[in-house]
């Protein structure tokens, strides 16, 4: 028996990597608790993503509410499966900026503390056992918004002679002397204990900083997941509204399944303490005002969205993710969805989990 434990599995990218390593012929042992309908409300509950999976994967799957908190929760689980580990992905998270704000405790205790309470599990139960890490590009705080940016008529755009023009942010960009927010501080502190289990303790473990993951498994909502919750309001019909910088802002954009593919790739040739910047670079990004158009565009109707002048504290206008450190370790992976192909899939899918309804006011 080869098992992988995936945190927050009925999440978007847990949930993916469920099916994705099911598919591959694994025992999948999903830890998820639905803290996210306790950050976000009812409506972002992962109650539903929880139950296809059982569904689909009655025979390989095997789903435990604990806390990540819990530290002999976390303990128990790993010395009960022990070295049939062969593989930890770790995506539970809180994940917004704004609601760290609201309760520091929680956001630290659940993304520094429970990344903690994972990799010491793993050192003494499965310490052969690969550890993923979704991590985030808030480790690098607002230090993007400091490059020479261009305005143009839909997006700000890097000015051409800059070195990340071509290809997007690479993992040279520095982590201090930056506004971070208080969640990118305790995704920055479990990033970095993620690195020194990996250098200190040789573990075989890897950040991956994303931009925007998405994909039609995402719940979406007002403060966490913006282009699943703007595919959600234009679906609804519902207003949606834009914080700050004109509405030019840039995301890149990687659909789940690219991301647990090159989670495939480095669990068949694991390094130790690595970091990489992943998302969907200059293949797979937009702008604010370039997606509600792509939305109109899709549901046959313009949008209902409104403007806000203040912008989200620590937010970023301009992120592309330069990939190209982790091609050169991985050559074989690369990226199968862009935009187009994104925004059709979750349209379909938003359809038909939603229809025509009511949500909340989106951000950015």
């Amino acid at each position: 028996m080869s098992v992988v434990i995936v945190t927050g599995s009925a999440g978007l990218i847990g949930a993916e990597a469920v099916g994705f390593f099911a598919e591959k012929g694994f025992d999948v042992v999903g830890v998820d608790n639905d803290m996210r309908r306790h950050f976000f409300g009812d409506d972002a509950s992962t109650a539903w993503s929880r139950e296809r999976l059982e569904r689909r994967w009655k025979n390989s799957y095997r789903h435990v509410a604990a806390d990540i908190r819990d530290r002999d929760a976390m303990d128990g689980l790993f010395a009960r499966y022990g070295k049939a580990v062969a593989l930890v992905i770790h995506t539970a998270a809180q994940p917004s900026h704004d609601w760290a704000v609201r309760d520091p405790f929680t956001d630290f205790a659940v993304n520094a503390n429970g990344t903690l309470n994972l990799l010491e599990a793993t050192r003494a139960h499965a310490p052969d056992a690969p550890f993923i890490f979704t991590s985030t590009n808030k480790v690098y705080g607002d230090a993007p918004n400091r490059l020479p940016l261009v305005e143009t008529g839909t997006r700000w755009e890097l000015a051409p002679d800059h070195p990340f023009h071509a290809h997007g942010i690479d993992e040279t960009m520095s982590v201090d002397r930056t506004l971070h927010s208080l969640f990118g501080v305790s995704k920055l502190s479990a990033d970095a204990m993620v690195q020194e289990y990996g250098r200190y303790f040789g573990l075989r473990t890897a950040c991956f900083r994303g931009g925007c993951l998405t994909g039609p498994g995402h719940s979406g909502a007002q403060l966490h997941g913006f282009l699943a919750y703007l595919m959600k309001c234009a679906v609804t019909g519902t207003p949606y509204t834009v914080f700050g910088y004109k509405g030019k802002q840039v995301r890149d954009n990687i659909h789940s399944f690219d991301l647990v593919n090159a989670f495939w790739h480095f669990f068949q040739a694991p390094r130790a303490g690595e970091v990489y910047n992943m998302g969907g670079g200059r293949a797979a990004n937009c702008s604010m005002l370039e997606a509600i158009a792509l939305a109109g565009r899709l549901t046959g109707r313009e949008m209902s969205w409104t403007y806000s002048e203040t912008n989200r504290v620590g937010d970023h206008i301009w992120w592309i993710s330069d990939t190209r450190r982790f091609q050169a370790h991985y050559p074989d992976w690369s990226l199968t969805y862009g935009i187009d192909r994104i925004l059709t899939e979750m349209h379909g899918e938003m359809a038909e989990r939603w229809g025509r309804g009511v949500c909340d006011a989106g951000s950015a």
